[in-house]
């Protein structure tokens, strides 16, 4: 990533909401040209979403950041994310937590998430291949869930792994047109829901995929 391809990426970033101070140096640090083909490696510091392998997207950089600016990271924490992909989301979470768990239902994209974390040494996530709408119950509770695909509702087996305190944020909705943004809080007493705004993801999927 060249001086000018950082500038332009923080200047679209804070265009767009993103400024938390945290959040927009874990994205200055990590390059998104190490997500993408080779093919689109020149548009990686669009804020554009990209195509990657088995029919999936790597987010636009500013969705990636609300997303992460919303959930509110600690540098304690513990991370469950839902939907690896190549792995630009979590490596950007490693930068702000203390560990960071990435379930894929893809087995070809949990292998390249995992060698691409690999070459940027990171040694805090974890990336596993499952069914990502369960969640992770052998680590729960998890400070912090982040899901990048879109569901009918969250998900309630999420919503059971977040500790007391914690929040999760997950795009919900039924079809491409009408998806919301929301953060959960869990407390003593249930569940609080914020609205964050309009989002496009592809649908959470149960199952895994053997490919």
């Amino acid at each position: 990533m060249t001086p000018e391809d950082t500038m332009k990426l923080l200047v679209t970033l804070r265009s767009r909401g993103v400024t938390d101070a945290r959040v927009l140096e874990a994205m200055e640090a990590t390059d998104r040209a190490a997500f993408v083909s080779d093919t689109f490696t020149i548009r990686a510091y669009e804020d554009v979403p990209l195509p990657i392998a088995s029919g999936q997207t790597v987010s636009q950089p500013s969705v990636v950041g609300r997303m992460t600016q919303a959930l509110g990271v600690e540098p304690r924490d513990k991370v469950l994310e839902v939907g690896t992909g190549t792995g630009y989301q979590a490596a950007i979470l490693s930068k702000l937590a203390r560990r960071i768990y990435t379930v894929e239902r893809h087995r070809a994209l949990t292998r390249l998430a995992r060698e691409v974390h690999a070459k940027l040494g990171l040694t805090n996530v974890t990336q596993i291949t499952g069914d990502g709408s369960h969640g992770l119950p052998e680590q729960a509770p998890f400070d912090r869930i982040l899901v990048t695909a879109a569901a009918e509702d969250p998900p309630g087996p999420l919503l059971a792994q977040l500790r007391i305190g914690g929040s999760m944020v997950v795009p919900v909705g039924v079809s491409d047109a009408m998806q919301m943004l929301i953060k959960v809080t869990r407390s003593d007493h249930g569940y609080d829901y914020d609205e964050l705004g309009p989002v496009r993801f592809v649908p959470l999927v149960e199952g895994v995929e053997h490919d």
